[in-house]
């Protein structure tokens, strides 16, 4: 099973890396820009199919009695389909939010400064879940926000550098999208694992539900945002064979952790987003001539030190008091199927 453990790890952390330094790059390039709105749509679409298909899989291919099935959990219990709405607003919110953040912030700074969402989950799991933290938990949250914080002051540093190359990139811009994408992140992690505990669907039925809303609630952004755009050039304006590779990567992601979680522990995905931010730091100074110095690797240090940290079991007991610890027995890994909606292995 240790063999199972470090393909988990290394497929986390490919997909945490690749997605962030694909999309950056796809957003960066030259030539017709592809439409966020219509990106984060097609991925929940993708998701919806994927997940209805595993359910067919698990029915025997039996179209009649997945019918029946879907049926009744999605609509006849539609109350428990509504209290989805909540979550799958703010994870929309959030994947188009991501679009922004990386559209405007280096691939590295914006991994770096997206571990603030352990910091949020924290606090809404302390306050709305009644949970409580270990002492090393909490120095951790603060080495955490210490360590965003010098990346953010040597960002600071240098953007009189990069402005001039960067036209149309804001970097407040960027650094807004990511501090209300955590905070978001933080909220919908702590709701749906109140949710969850109530509850006894498969994790497929709650990605659909996710899903359905997700989509629905994409296209409502889709038509807000670029409406005009799209009626005239078209939904698909701009997809190149790259774009449909973060798309994919985006909706395939998220069931990904959701299945390779079963076989790690927060330890591990711990391990996973501290390696996949060394790795995109690497990587960026090679794609897009991103520069390191001292300042940034102090902090990003900072920060993967304090991932480390907080995904350290507590004195005896093994349990965990982060988002994905529930009290049933799989609760854990039936949570994680729903949170990957965001870029980062919550």
């Amino acid at each position: 099973d240790m063999k199972l453990k470090y393909i988990s790890l290394a497929v986390l952390v490919v997909q945490n890396a690749s997605l962030i330094l694909s999309i950056r790059y796809v957003r960066t390039l030259p030539g017709d820009r592809f439409y966020t709105t219509s990106a984060v749509v097609m991925a929940e679409i993708l998701k919806v199919l994927t997940c209805l298909l595993i359910i067919l899989l698990q029915k025997r291919c039996n179209v009649k009695e997945t019918l029946f099935f879907l049926l009744d959990s999605i609509v006849f219990q539609y109350k428990d389909t509504l209290k989805l709405a909540v979550p799958s607003l703010i994870y929309t919110l959030q994947n188009n939010l991501q679009y922004v953040a990386i559209s405007n912030l280096p691939a590295a700074t914006f991994q770096v400064t997206y571990q603030l969402k352990i910091l949020t989950t924290a606090l809404f799991s302390v306050l709305m879940l009644r949970k409580s933290l270990s002492r090393v938990q909490w120095v951790s949250l603060l080495l955490l926000f210490a360590g965003v914080a010098v990346v953010q002051v040597q960002q600071e540093g240098n953007k009189e550098a990069s402005v001039s190359n960067s036209a149309n990139q804001n970097y407040m811009v960027g650094l807004v999208a990511v501090v209300i994408s955590c905070l978001s992140s933080g909220f919908a992690g702590v709701y749906f694992e109140k949710i969850l505990k109530g509850s006894s669907a498969s994790v497929w039925v709650r990605n659909v539900q996710l899903g359905v809303f997700g989509t629905a609630l994409g296209t409502l952004g889709l038509w807000w945002n670029d409406g005009a755009a799209i009626a005239e050039r078209g939904f698909l304006f701009g997809y190149t064979p790259m774009v449909w590779c973060v798309i994919f990567n985006q909706a395939f992601g998220g069931l990904l952790v959701a299945v390779v979680v079963k076989y790690a522990d927060n330890i591990l995905k711990g391990f996973a987003t501290s390696f996949s931010i060394i790795v995109s730091t690497i990587m960026s100074i090679y794609l897009f001539a991103f520069h390191v110095d001292l300042l940034f690797t102090a902090g990003a240090g900072l920060v993967i030190g304090a991932v480390y940290m907080y995904s350290l079991p507590k004195g005896g007991s093994s349990s965990l008091t982060s988002s994905s610890s529930s009290s049933s027995p799989n609760g854990g890994s039936e949570m994680e199927a729903f949170l990957p909606k965001s870029v980062l292995v919550k």
